[in-house]
């Protein structure tokens, strides 16, 4: 297990790092107060870990430890969206209608909710 976690936070750290690199980019674009560089770390990770685990059911190439590397580490470390806008799909593809409304509206609702606790407590 520690293994496993040595390897999430090589990967991770690689995920951060590029996760603050394409934020400082994205700052360049004043888009009028729209959060550019979580938005495109969000859909460029949402399609990386959909590529890599399409690759892992279709072909089976990525090994368990690949998979820690880059979907848990990597990803993880770039964005936790990425694994969100999983969860989402594979609730949508099993037609778990009532789960996938359930996560994603108490995901999204409860998320704003407690960020908007955490300023309040810290105020």
């Amino acid at each position: 297990m520690l293994k496993a976690m040595i390897i999430a936070g090589i990967g991770g750290f690689c995920g951060t790092c590029l996760r603050y690199l394409t934020g400082r980019l994205c700052h360049l674009w004043e888009l009028g107060g729209f959060p550019l560089g979580t938005f495109v770390v969000n859909v460029i990770g949402s399609f990386i870990i959909g590529a890599l685990l399409g690759l892992a059911e279709r072909n089976n190439v990525i090994t368990p430890t690949m998979n820690v590397l880059l979907v848990t580490g990597f990803c993880g470390g770039f964005t936790t969206f990425s694994s969100f806008a999983d969860d989402i799909f594979l609730l949508m593809q099993h037609r778990h209608w009532t789960m996938f409304a359930l996560y994603t509206g108490l995901s999204l609702v409860l998320g704003v909710f407690m960020v908007w606790i955490g300023r309040a407590v810290v105020k």
